[in-house]
């Protein structure tokens, strides 16, 4: 989904959303550019929210019960024990992930959004429901399918002590020779499951959001404030509707630590019912989710602005040639 800065009516998805002045007023940003302030963006989010987004997975892959009163001790329970840094255990594995995913996501989408949009005779225009539901969950999906090692590797380095492993490439390399390669892909089938209706539906909120916003102001590019509660909706929503997925992911993606056995999504499924119930199990942690995910989308819609402004005067005098 690489939006190219060229119309006002292409929406950018909720992690990298910004207030962009006039066409007209200075040479337009290339796509290396805007892959460059939404991957940046997203970097500086995520980190920002590394603390909520380790213990949220701590408690995901276990069988104790959640709380915010639980997860806060655990918050500071780490640092009291192994440091402030350690509450970003993991966020280089995060780093390597974001960056690539970012990249690959807003190239995705805008390919799909184009080709969807030549298929239904909507070039140029915004797309009608399915189409604009469709681009976005194939977008997450691609994005997904190449880079997804990477997010196992940094759900191990989260829920492990650091004597375990003690960087990136300990982690690929004792996976691969302790358990298979087979392993780096274990939480893949759950993943794309979950990633289907998550992009879809947050890409399809937001912009369906956006469209109104414009129907009913006649502006057509809202403020930055609006496009962060619009983005904020629109990611509390998508969560909501594909949280159990997310947990039966990290379950499968840590079996090897917990020592735990999953073979398959309903397997998985079915003992965290069993064993921790509905609501308990299959939603634990997603109150943290409603926490930092707003905290995450305000945090990229502000870095994807300043980045995208900067690049955007950089530009106008001359830095760059295009």
């Amino acid at each position: 989904m690489a939006h190219t800065v060229q119309d006002h009516q292409r929406a950018l998805p909720p992690a990298a959303v910004l207030s962009r002045p006039p066409s007209g007023q200075a040479k337009r940003l290339t796509v290396l550019d805007t892959l460059l302030c939404g991957a940046f963006a997203g970097a500086v989010a995520k980190t920002v929210i590394a603390p909520l987004d380790r213990t949220k997975i701590i408690f995901q892959v276990s069988s104790q019960r959640f709380s915010a009163k639980e997860a806060f001790r655990l918050i500071y329970c780490t640092y009291m024990k192994d440091g402030f840094l350690s509450l970003w255990r993991g966020n280089s594995a995060t780093m390597v992930r974001v960056i690539p995913y970012a990249a690959i996501q807003f190239c995705s989408h805008d390919q799909y959004k184009g080709i969807l949009g030549r298929y239904y005779g909507f070039q140029g225009k915004a797309l009608p429901p399915f189409p604009r539901f469709l681009a976005g969950s194939l977008a997450g999906t691609t994005a997904v399918m190449l880079t997804y090692p990477l997010d196992m590797v940094r759900a191990r380095m989260a829920v492990t002590p650091r004597q375990m492993y003690s960087n990136i490439m300990h982690v690929f390399v004792r996976i691969t020779q302790e358990e298979g390669i087979n392993t780096l892909y274990r939480g893949f089938c759950p993943t794309i499951l979950g990633v289907i209706p998550y992009s879809g539906i947050t890409f399809f909120t937001y912009e369906t959001l956006k469209k109104l916003h414009a129907e009913r102001t006649k502006r057509s590019q809202p403020y930055s404030y609006e496009r962060l509660a619009f983005g904020a909706c629109a990611g509390l929503i998508g969560q909501s509707a594909s949280y159990p997925l997310d947990v039966v992911r990290r379950r499968m993606q840590t079996a090897g630590v917990t020592g735990q056995q999953y073979g398959s999504v309903l397997g998985t499924m079915k003992t965290i019912v069993v064993q921790e119930g509905v609501v308990r199990g299959l939603y634990k942690g997603l109150s943290m989710n409603w926490i930092k995910g707003p905290i995450a989308v305000g945090v990229s819609f502000t870095t994807f602005d300043l980045m995208h402004n900067l690049l955007h005067k950089m530009h106008q005098l001359g830095y760059f040639t295009h």
